[in-house]
């Protein structure tokens, strides 16, 4: 059963991430269509790409290889699509700006939020992500694996990616911690790391595994917050840091579920997910 669901916004995109997602697909092609609907879409000039073709699995990479493909992501990183979701990414942080004090206020101190996120703290850290990606790529490697391997370097290079992205804006921006202990606040690289993480194994896995990734990033970014670490501000555009290195690294492949598309008086987003028998 293939069906697609369409959501026009006039307004901007109030989520980073859809949460739930109805088994959907792009109905049949047929150039004798006369749908008007349909037709706005297709003719609009797409924000937001799909990358094309099926998804690559290479024989092992290595070093070189790695060395190789991060030169090519940084190229790739100015992109129509990557400034969309620093548009998006920004715009919900402003919005989320004038509410930095009093989420401070009602988080930093509450016995609760500070025992439910204290795990974040570490789960999110690079040195823990960065290990769980290595792991991936050796077990791929040992066991003669090409797709695990594969998976595992994309996932390295996300972070690489993500880091890269995340302390240029740090350096740029100066903006200060909310307990005084730096000026490296924004964007939170915790929150980063774990969205780049969360993308690029829903290009590799797919929705299926993938929502539970990003319902894991969305707690370690808000983890940062009652640890008085950063703003709410500084975790929501890390999210998009990170969203951004993910779609970097795995830019060719799997058509992405989710694609914008400008039509009259606004914009469409596409839900796409595929499932059954066609």
């Amino acid at each position: 059963m293939i069906a697609i669901r369409q959501v026009f916004l006039n307004c901007s995109v109030i989520a980073l991430i859809p949460l739930s997602l109805e088994a959907q697909s792009p109905p049949p092609s047929n150039p004798d269509a006369s749908d008007d609907t349909a037709s706005d879409v297709i003719d609009a000039d797409q924000v937001v790409q799909k990358p094309a073709g099926k998804p690559p699995t290479p024989r092992h990479t290595g070093i070189k290889a790695l060395v190789k493909d991060l030169a090519a992501d940084v190229t790739h990183i100015p992109s129509k699509q990557n400034l969309f979701w620093a548009g998006v990414g920004g715009g919900l942080a402003l919005a989320a700006h004038p509410f930095d004090d009093n989420v401070n206020e009602a988080l930093v101190g509450s016995d609760f939020a500070d025992k439910f996120f204290k795990p974040g703290e570490v789960l999110g850290e690079l040195p823990t992500l960065l290990s769980v990606a290595t792991i991936t790529y050796a077990v791929g490697r040992i066991k003669d694996q090409p797709r695990v391997s594969h998976m595992g370097m994309d996932l390295i290079q996300a972070l690489a990616i993500s880091e890269l992205i995340t302390q240029s804006l740090k350096y740029a921006t100066q903006r200060e911690r909310p307990d005084g202990s730096g000026n490296n606040s924004f964007p939170s690289g915790h929150a980063a790391d774990t969205f780049a993480f969360a993308t690029a194994l829903e290009r590799h896995l797919g929705w299926r595994f993938a929502v539970p990734g990003y319902i894991f990033s969305s707690y370690v970014a808000i983890s940062r917050v009652p640890a008085n670490r950063h703003w709410l501000s500084d975790a929501v555009f890390g999210s998009a840091v990170g969203i951004i290195a993910g779609r970097t690294v795995t830019r060719h492949g799997r058509e992405f579920p989710v694609a914008i598309a400008v039509v009259p008086g606004g914009a469409a987003i596409m839900f796409v997910h595929r499932s059954g028998a066609e």
